[in-house]
């Protein structure tokens, strides 16, 4: 009995580890080809409905973003809705600040998000966003810098972030006290 239960526990590690592997690389897959996907866009710029946005600096992979996608990815998913704020309030601003995407140490700070539900591909997903005039304008945003992209079965999140750092002149005023900081929130509306 102790020899059938070791096997069998050694056969669930095994196969916990091949999962966890095949997981890691289906991140890895979706990240490469939406940053691919993403950048191409930007590079050429595009018509975002009847308004023509021009080509856009890169965006970079940001795993904090990445998380806070996957974290609503899963929610809607768990609780049965689709909608960028929660059944329980959180907004993409909460959930970014939870991931650890923090405003700390920037003088500016920009988030955004797109959402899609359905079996699709990543070109379909990609499509229907470039279709969409609101979602399209947040693909090719110029203050954005970063991106983190999730799928959960059949939600997709992709969230984007700007944060532009103090200058180093305005580093040295609020270091000497000269300037201070006050965080106010930013409504939604």
């Amino acid at each position: 009995m102790k020899l059938l239960f070791g096997s069998i526990a050694t056969l669930a590690l095994f196969l916990s580890c091949i999962t966890t592997a095949n997981d890691d690389k289906a991140k890895e897959q979706l990240k490469v080809e939406f940053l691919a996907r993403i950048n191409k866009l930007r590079h050429d710029g595009c018509h975002c409905g009847t308004f023509y946005m021009p080509p856009a600096p890169p965006l970079v992979w940001n795993d904090n973003l990445a998380k806070a996608a996957a974290e609503h990815a899963g929610d809607m998913f768990t609780h049965d809705y689709f909608a960028h704020n929660s059944k329980f309030g959180k907004t993409p601003m909460d959930r970014a600040v939870a991931a650890g995407y923090s405003s700390k140490g920037f003088r500016r700070y920009l988030l955004g998000e797109n959402i899609a539900r359905g079996n699709m591909t990543i070109a379909q997903v990609m499509d229907g966003w470039i279709k969409s005039p609101e979602h399209c304008q947040n693909l090719m945003t110029q203050e954005f810098k970063e991106v983190g992209v999730a799928q959960f079965y059949s939600y997709w999140v992709q969230d984007f972030g700007g944060r532009v750092p103090f200058s180093s002149s305005e580093k040295n005023l609020i270091k000497s006290g000269r300037i201070r900081i006050i965080s106010r929130p930013v409504s939604n509306n």
